[in-house]
């Protein structure tokens, strides 16, 4: 009969990674342990850090955003203004032409132009001033007649 001696017996002991007899799925394990572990441990500051970098980016993306926004915004004042101008131009040289042919039709009608109402105002005003000074004077027939006697 064996006996079993305590001293004798090989206790299992775990195996360091660089063993080169480790097998691979127990260094994948390991190593999976130790990310897990460096994690934990810098779990907090590496948190951080990607918040920080995530307000950074946003900061950065929010500029960017706002000056193409202002870039467009200022593109499109121009082209209003532009076709503001354009638009204008157009509708002076409609009304031009509007008044052209409304006057030459007036005129085919016999109707007066602008200018020949002014000249005849200015003629009627001078009339009417050689009139008045007229009535004015005494006229010769008047100073002539004889007086007739009251008794």
């Amino acid at each position: 009969m064996a006996t079993s001696d305590p001293s004798k017996r090989k206790t299992a002991q775990p195996t360091p990674a660089s063993d080169p007899f480790t097998p691979p799925a127990q260094q994948v394990w390991l190593a999976g342990l130790g990310a897990m572990a460096k994690a934990q441990e810098q779990g907090s500051k590496a948190m951080e850090a990607l918040l920080n970098d995530g307000l950074a980016f946003q900061r950065k993306s929010q500029a960017e955003a706002q000056q193409r926004l202002q870039e467009a915004t200022e593109r499109l004042s121009h082209m209003a203004s532009d076709f503001g101008q354009q638009a204008t131009g157009r509708v002076d040289k409609l009304e031009h032409l509007f008044e052209d042919r409304v006057a030459k039709a007036l005129h085919r009608l016999g109707m007066p132009s602008l200018l020949d109402i002014q000249m005849l105002t200015e003629r009627v005003a001078q009339l009417e001033a050689q009139l008045a000074a007229l009535q004015s004077k005494p006229s010769p027939a008047a100073a002539k007649k004889p007086r007739s006697r009251s008794a």
